[in-house]
Formats: C-alpha cells, structure tokens, sequence
C-alpha cells in the first residue's frame, strides 16, 4: 500500500461520494435480501432450501453489480491520465511501465474487492440459515466472482490505454463485457448437440461459453431452474471459466503493460483524400462502392435552411453518426437477424415459438441498452465538458430546437438499428401465422424501451457535467430497471409471492415484451398494457427533465 500508484488510485477512489454511495447500496441491498427471508419463529428449514434460494438471488444479484461496476474505474484510469497530461509524468518518473500497470491494477482492483467484503456478513447469514456448503458454495462462489473482477479489470485498463475520452473507453469496455457475458453463450446455445460439427469444434464452442461467468455460478448453485436454458449441460464450467479468466488476465495485463511507454501518443494516421479532388475515375469508382452517400472522404454539403442544425452538427461529429459507420452497425444487426431466422428455421420444432421469440427480444434489448447510452448521454454533457455549451448559448436557437436536434441525431440511429433486426421477426410469423398481432405489440414494447433508453441517457446527461460518469450512470440505471428486477422474478416463492414480483415487473418494460411473447417463465403474467403506461410515462417525466435542465442551461450564467 506504499506504492505511490496504489496511494493515490484507492484512497482517491474511496474518497469521493460515488464510491461511498455504491458501498452504502450494495451493503444495505445485500442485508435487506437476507432478512426479508430470515426465519421469524426461530426456526429455520431442515432441507436448506430456503437459504439456497436466498443464496441464489444473493449471488446473482452480486454477479450483477460486480459486470456494472468492476469495469468503471478501470476503464477511465489511463485515459484520464493522458487527457490531463499526467501520463508523460508518470513514464518519465523513475516507476517502470511495469510497476505503473501494477499500481493501476491493484488500486482499481481494491474497490471492487472491497465491495466483494462488504457483501459477506449477508452471505455469512446465509450460512447461518443451514443448508450452505461454506467450502463447495460460498468459497467458490467468490473465487469465482474474484476471477471475475480482475479479468475485467485488467480488460479496461488495456482499453483504457487505447482510448482517446474516459466515454468512449466505457462504452468499449461495456460493449466487450456484454460480447464475453452474454453472446459467448450463443454458440453452445445454438449448436450443442449438433451432429454436423465435429467433436474438435464441439468443444470449442463449450470452451467458448466458459468465457462467461453465467455458467460458472450457476453450476455453483447446482444448475437446474429458470436460468439453466441450455448453460448447464456438462461440469467443470466454474474450473474452466476460472483457468480463462486468469490466462486472459495476465494476457491483458501484459499487453497494458507493453503500451505503457512514450509510443502511446503517436496517433500519427493517413488524413487520406477528399474524394472530390481525386481524378475522375476515382471519383466514379468511390460512388459506386461507397454509394456515393456513405463514401466517407465525401465531401459533406451545405445545412439546409429547413434542416435542424444541432442534428446536423452531432451526426457529424459522432463515429456512429457518419453514413459509413451506420451502415456498418446495420449490416451487422441484419447479419444477425438473418442468423436468427436460419437457426428459427432449423429448430423451430426443437424450441418452439416462445422460446425463439424470447431470444430474439433479449437480443434486441441488449442492442438498446448497449448503443443508446453510449450514444445519448454525451449529448449535453460533452457540449459542457468541451467548452461547446457557450456557443450553443450564443446561437439564436431555442432550448427545444436544441434539445428537439440531439434527440433526432440519436433517434435516427435507433431506428435504423432496429428496422435491420425486423427480418426475424418475419420467421417467426411465418412459423406461426397466430403471431402477427403479438408482434405488432413487443415491437410496441421494443420501441418504448428504446425511447425511455434516449430519453433517460438524455436527462441524466443534461443533470452531469462530465461524460464519463454520464455514462456509467445511465447504464446502471437502465441494467438495474431491465435487469435487476428480474431477479425479484428469480425469488418468486423465496421469498417474494407472486403479486409482488408482478408488481416489480409492471415497471420492466423487457418483462412485459418477453410477457407477449410468452416466454417461459413469463407467460403468467398481467403486465400489458399498465406497463405501457408506466414506461410512457417515465419517458415523459425524463422529457420534461432533459427540457427543464436545457432551458436552465441557456440561460444567461
């Protein structure tokens, strides 16, 4: 603790109120679970069921918390050195490239392991209950946990130290978490037990889900239950995911550690050519290729006198607003959908409608949550964090030409992102022609999640001051309403009754688009149309926020 990296990176971190809030919340969230469940008479169940299943929620609601938390630190920590130029400092003091990725490491490393200590009194109650292997469960399940933070740990400080803003480092490392948890265990779910694939290839696929720690903890809790769904088949999943996070945290570790010298500011690139000054045949050849409209060394036209200048200005400025880099988003969502109707197709007699419609609704949620954060919580707090909010003030524009302008640049962008994913909904009508009007109402429910994800991202945008933290707070925010009340839904009977995890639920609007769909788990449910209501009504009030805030922003300080 005497290094000076160490020092300063933990103790810095333990000293802002993020930090203790996050403490006070995980500690009071945990404990609450536990006695919400605690025996009242004295007594407690012989078999352990009852604290298995208070066990179960505690561990993934801990898994939960640690994917959104272990990675916000991390993933800003180099990044915000080279951004306040203190970065060269550190690679000219007499510490090595090595012991300052060390120091990284272990200061951003501590938090999360301290948030891991907090939780153990709840988990210790949970053994007072009976019914605990405190070795085979509860050891495990922290060492697996423990494996957990430092692979993604040591995964946002290498981002970190390719990233050029402490935003656009959260919103990879967020992207690459969701690749590792979630699509991972597609594969393994697709193609288990096939009979085209060879032995060789079938095991890679298995070795493959192990990347993520869903498998691992719940072959901790013994398998089985709502959340086996094809992730259980097979053992050693929690020794396998052990072995990868480790190999892939020293790998991460040791490539951080090799950038760690003067080379990391040369971004010396090609400024290329605009295509209007390139000869003829260049140019005709370019608007083939590019369909002249997404030729990105296109020069781009004058703003028209009807257009909304602020849509203009932030679809040009932002990556995924440029012609060329949404037509790549889009081609890879359609590539996904087409991947979908195939495999609906192949087993639809094996899975059936529900199941099929659940995973396509999952996936297109995990898109939302994924891309619009990372696209609208900039939208005011970039402009005050750029000094560019002064000159916004000093246009003749309204507040709700403003506000009207970057909710468009977005929105455009989810639209399109969500039209190229529609094609497997044409599968699944096609399977069962019955579906249709249920279709027509999850893309209901699809479009309402992605209006509360913009609207949302957009106030808490116009309520911070910096990026960063904007970001990791609307993403929080948006996995802990999609999220983290369906693990209310993961206790019903233990220890929450139904009316009440149907109440938890009338305020997820994933719930009540995997609801329609009937999905299993979900079908016995009355969450539509009250959660329609509820949703709406959420993004108006996120509405009047972002409105309110940015008519407070223009005015004269």
């Amino acid at each position: 603790m005497t290094h000076p990296i160490i020092h300063r990176e933990l103790l810095g971190t333990l000293r802002t109120r993020r930090a203790l809030m996050v403490q006070v919340l995980l500690a009071a969230a945990l404990a609450t679970l536990v006695l919400l469940r605690w025996p009242s008479d004295a007594r407690v169940d012989i078999t352990g069921e009852q604290a298995q299943q208070v066990m179960r929620v505690f561990g993934y609601g801990l898994l939960t918390g640690l994917i959104l938390l272990a990675p916000v630190f991390p993933a800003t920590s180099i990044v915000r050195e080279k951004q306040q130029g203190t970065l060269a400092l550190l690679l000219n003091s007499p510490l090595s490239s090595w012991s300052i990725a060390a120091g990284k490491l272990v200061g951003s490393l501590g938090f999360v392991l301290l948030l891991m200590a907090l939780s153990v009194p709840a988990a210790a109650a949970c053994v007072a209950m009976g019914g605990i292997d405190p070795v085979g469960q509860l050891a495990k399940l922290y060492l697996v946990l423990g494996m957990l933070a430092l692979m993604y740990t040591t995964l946002g400080l290498l981002i970190s130290s390719y990233a050029q803003t402490a935003d656009s480092a959260l919103r990879m490392t967020y992207g690459i978490i969701l690749l590792l948890t979630v699509v991972t265990l597609g594969p393994y779910r697709f193609l288990q037990g096939s009979l085209v694939l060879s032995p060789a290839v079938l095991t890679a696929i298995d070795w493959l889900r192990c990347l993520s720690p869903i498998p691992a903890v719940q072959e901790v809790f013994g398998g089985g239950g709502i959340t086996a769904a094809g992730l259980a088949t097979g053992g050693g999943t929690a020794g396998r995911f052990i072995i990868l996070a480790g190999l892939s945290s020293a790998i991460f570790f040791v490539w951080t550690a090799t950038r760690l010298n003067q080379r990391i500011f040369d971004q010396a690139r090609d400024a290329g050519k605009v295509t209007d000054d390139r000869s003829a045949a260049a140019r005709a050849y370019r608007r083939v290729m590019y369909l002249w409209f997404f030729d990105p060394q296109r020069r781009s036209g004058l703003i028209g006198p009807l257009t909304n200048p602020v849509m203009v200005k932030e679809q040009r400025c932002r990556r995924f607003g440029r012609g060329h880099w949404m037509m790549r988003m889009i081609g890879g969502c359609l590539i996904v959908s087409l991947l979908l109707m195939l495999a609906g197709a192949r087993q639809s007699q094996t899975w059936g409608v529900r199941e099929l419609g659940g995973i396509m609704v999952l996936l297109q949620v995990a898109l939302i949550l994924l891309i619009t954060p990372s696209l609208a919580s900039g939208l005011i707090s970039a402009e005050r964090e750029s000094k560019g909010w002064q000159l916004l003030q000093m246009t003749p524009l309204s507040p709700l030409t403003i506000v009207a302008g970057k909710l468009m640049s977005v929105l455009w962008t989810l639209t399109l992102l969500l039209l190229a994913t529609l094609p497997a909904y044409v599968v699944l009508i096609y399977i069962d022609a019955g579906q249709m009007v249920v279709a027509i109402k999850v893309l209901i429910s699809l479009t309402l999640i992605a209006a509360l994800a913009l609207l949302l991202s957009a106030a808490v945008s116009s309520l911070l001051t910096r990026t960063a933290p904007a970001t990791a707070t609307s993403y929080t925010l948006l996995v802990v309403l999609c999220v983290g009340t369906l693990l209310f839904w993961l206790a019903q009977d233990a220890p929450f009754s139904r009316t009440t995890v149907e109440a938890v639920l009338m305020v997820n609007p994933l719930a009540a688009a995997l609801n329609l769909i009937e999905a299993p788990g979900f079908a016995d449910y009355n969450l539509v149309p009250i959660n329609w209501w509820i949703v709406g009504g959420m993004c108006l009030a996120c509405l009047g926020v972002l409105i309110v805030q940015t008519w407070r922003l223009t005015r004269p300080q």
